[in-house]
């Protein structure tokens, strides 16, 4: 019983809630591919079409070096400062670095594992790459004090998420549309731009395929 007429709605209805095109394209997707799932396992007779709204091309959005010591320098919270030290340093996806705990952060080595080797889920992206000195101080810094096995803490508990901090100290910069998964983004055009190969920032950034990173990052490179 799905309509053309329910889907507009529906696009109408998140676009007030102010999200974006892509998000919506995306969500309507998920429905349209369980709706097909359903009339190919016999629980609906027919799939109904699905209007969703045109994908957004894609944003090449990243920060430079300075804008993210102004994050740094602007983030209110230390553990919002000690978080985007680590994605930034490390490259780890908000989940790893929100999931990483001290036993995996190897300061004799100055390595850091981002996959949890007890964690038998599978996980994109969760290399083991080094600590440069500047996120290393500011670990062993954080360590002397931490109250929990979890690196980015506060009051004395793990963090769920620091969208709200980070945003703020991005309002604050003027780059409101500052994400987690910029400052990834943005540590693996650095590395391209200062001219590491493209299979190190594969293993960098936990890619199974280098095709993957070359596509994304090539044209990033001096060479």
């Amino acid at each position: 019983r799905i309509s053309i007429a329910d889907c507009r709605a529906h696009t109408e209805e998140r676009r007030k809630a102010g999200i974006g095109d892509g998000t919506i394209h995306t969500e309507l997707g998920h429905l349209r591919m369980v709706l097909i799932w359903g009339r190919k396992h016999g629980l609906i007779e027919t799939a109904p079409e699905i209007e969703r709204p045109a994908k957004p091309a894609p944003r090449d959005m990243h920060l430079t070096r300075e804008e993210v010591r102004g994050l740094i320098e602007a983030a209110k919270a230390p553990h919002v400062a000690l978080a985007i030290r680590l994605m930034i340093g490390t490259g780890a996806r908000n989940e790893a670095a929100l999931q990483l705990t001290w036993d995996r952060v190897d300061f004799d080595r100055s390595m850091i594992q981002l996959r949890n080797p007890f964690d038998r889920a599978r996980r994109k992206g969760r290399a083991t790459v080094p600590m440069n000195d500047a996120l290393k101080d500011a670990l062993q810094a954080a360590h002397k004090g931490a109250q929990t096995p979890f690196v980015i803490e506060w009051a004395g508990a793990p963090v769920k998420s620091i969208k709200k901090g980070l945003k703020a100290a991005g309002k604050a910069i003027d780059r409101p549309d500052v994400s987690p998964h910029m400052l990834r983004h943005s540590a693996a055009i650095w590395l391209a731009e200062d001219g590491h190969s493209m299979w190190e920032i594969a293993q960098f950034l936990g890619h199974d395929d280098v095709k993957t990173t070359t596509k994304i990052y090539a044209r990033f490179s001096p060479t």
